[in-house]
């Protein structure tokens, strides 16, 4: 009968039961075959429960700096402790003080991925959807840019690790690695690209319809049959590079024009199908915390993850626009789900 560390399930609860029939801890010791001192402090563990919490007393502070604190995160959302208290002078405070203090008056949050919509952004959402609730999306092509880096679009990874096991290391690089500007369309069930951005190139008007005329023009549009060209919708963000004057006007005397030529709405991550495209070839380059050590890898990952994705996802992808417009009228301009 050697003393060991701790019962098992089973002799907890024989123990229990030998208990509840009136037996002693030295009998319930020689039944189990156990060392008495091993039953007497399962016995006093048991009975002495949870230990309550005892709250020590905060330092005191002043009606006056409280006000100035609850100010201070109002003002600085995400931002510790440390510095909300700093930011008003605040100085020889626990941690644990401070957390307590903002806790009577804030809560922990992340920040919010989307950005908010005001009431301007509601209104043309929903004049949007209605301009385009009758459009064949079948023929219009979504485009968009993504940028890849060496560790993922976050620069971490996290996962289960094994007990026993030690987590990879994953360390730091010098300048961030960089990362590869990637163009691509989507129109029906087919994958236009993905083409890369030249290394070091900042995409500003001129660069970005230089960039079209170089891939997208030579290599995809060319081919296509008048009648295609004649029916089909041109898709790009709001960003400075594509709603410029100078674009808007290239694009016209390449054909592309006036109802050829989609107008966006703001705030409209959510209604452009090619979000999810990035989100597929994303989770695909980024699996099981894979990083990459040049940007040509990385280049050569996103290609091969995109010749992956097989018509039938891009079609779901782009016949889900009539969904996405039903559901922002019925959300009066809100989006139409989490992104």
């Amino acid at each position: 009968m050697g003393q060991k560390k701790d019962l098992t399930g089973s002799e907890k609860s024989k123990t229990v039961r030998y208990l509840a029939e009136g037996c002693s801890s030295l009998k319930i010791a020689k039944l189990l075959k156990r060392d008495h001192r091993t039953i007497k402090r399962f016995i006093q563990n048991s009975q002495q429960g949870r230990k309550k919490r005892v709250d020590k007393p905060r330092r005191k502070i002043t009606a006056h700096e409280l006000r100035k604190v609850k100010r201070a995160a109002a003002k600085m959302p995400l931002a510790t402790s440390l510095a909300i208290f700093q930011s008003c002078n605040i100085t020889g405070v626990p941690k644990s003080t401070r957390c307590a203090i903002l806790r009577d008056m804030a809560k922990v949050r992340k920040a919010e991925r989307r950005p908010p919509l005001n009431k301007t952004h509601k209104l043309k959402r929903q004049d949007w959807a209605k301009k385009y609730l009758k459009t064949d999306f079948s023929k219009v092509l979504w485009t968009d840019e993504m940028r890849v880096s060496l560790d993922g679009p976050d620069g971490w990874a996290r996962g289960w690790i094994g007990k026993g096991q030690r987590a990879p290391v994953r360390l730091r690089r010098q300048q961030g690695g960089g990362g590869v500007l990637v163009w691509a369309g989507i129109i029906k069930d087919e994958l236009v690209g993905p083409f890369r951005v030249e290394d070091g190139v900042e995409l500003n008007s001129q660069s970005y319809c230089q960039f079209l005329e170089d891939t997208f023009f030579k290599q995809w549009y060319r081919k296509k049959s008048a009648s295609f060209k004649k029916n089909m919708m041109f898709m790009q963000d709001n960003a400075p590079s594509h709603a410029s004057k100078y674009s808007t006007a290239w694009l016209a005397r390449k054909g592309i024009k006036e109802e050829k030529l989609m107008t966006w709405p703001p705030r409209p991550p959510d209604l452009n199908p090619i979000e999810n495209l990035w989100s597929i070839i994303t989770c695909e380059i980024y699996k099981e915390g894979k990083r990459y050590t040049s940007l040509n890898r990385v280049w050569e990952a996103v290609v091969a993850a995109a010749r992956n994705v097989d018509g039938e996802q891009i079609k779901t992808l782009t016949e889900s626009m009539d969904g996405r417009l039903l559901s922002v009228l019925a959300k009066k301009g809100g989006y139409c789900w989490v992104f």
